[in-house]
């Protein structure tokens, strides 16, 4: 399998639409290819068929073989692509970093960080009781090692 080729046959495709772009590309054992793309406003089933096409008419079946699949993250998926996190404001997410887990609702996404904002009951400074406070943490990328939307029925 020639994975410069489907890499830049994969390339052009998502050139065509600048909203869409690679979360995951696997070669995989006998011959599948695995390709995961989000977008910044989702992304229709049609360009899924059109990045499959680009793809697979390209290349030679009389070669090599192969299983395309494009698809795009499950629900489960953690974020790894900083546009994610963009796509994503306003959401609900559970973040781990190496010693903590927050969640919170994404306010924020920079190019270095994210922020998350939520409330929480603490004792009061003063007397007996709880009140409730916003709590809000600013987490750079690098120290995040998973993150995922939660989801809300």
């Amino acid at each position: 399998m020639n994975q410069e080729k489907v890499r830049e046959l994969l390339d052009e495709a998502l050139q065509e639409n600048q909203s869409l772009y690679l979360i995951d590309l696997q070669f995989l054992a006998n011959s599948k290819i695995k390709v995961i793309v989000d977008g910044d406003s989702g992304v229709p089933l049609n360009e899924c068929m059109r990045i499959s096409r680009k793809i697979e008419h390209n290349l030679d079946r009389e070669d090599e073989d192969f299983s395309l699949e494009v698809t795009t993250p499950d629900i489960a998926h953690a974020l790894t692509v900083k546009r994610q996190y963009k796509k994503n404001i306003n959401r609900i997410l559970k973040v781990k970093t190496a010693t903590e887990e927050f969640e919170g609702t994404l306010s924020e996404a920079t190019d270095q960080s994210i922020t998350l904002c939520w409330k929480a009951r603490e004792p009061k400074p003063i007397g007996k009781g709880k009140h409730t406070v916003e709590k809000i943490m600013t987490l750079l990328y690098q120290d995040i090692s998973e993150a995922k939307v939660k989801i809300i029925f």
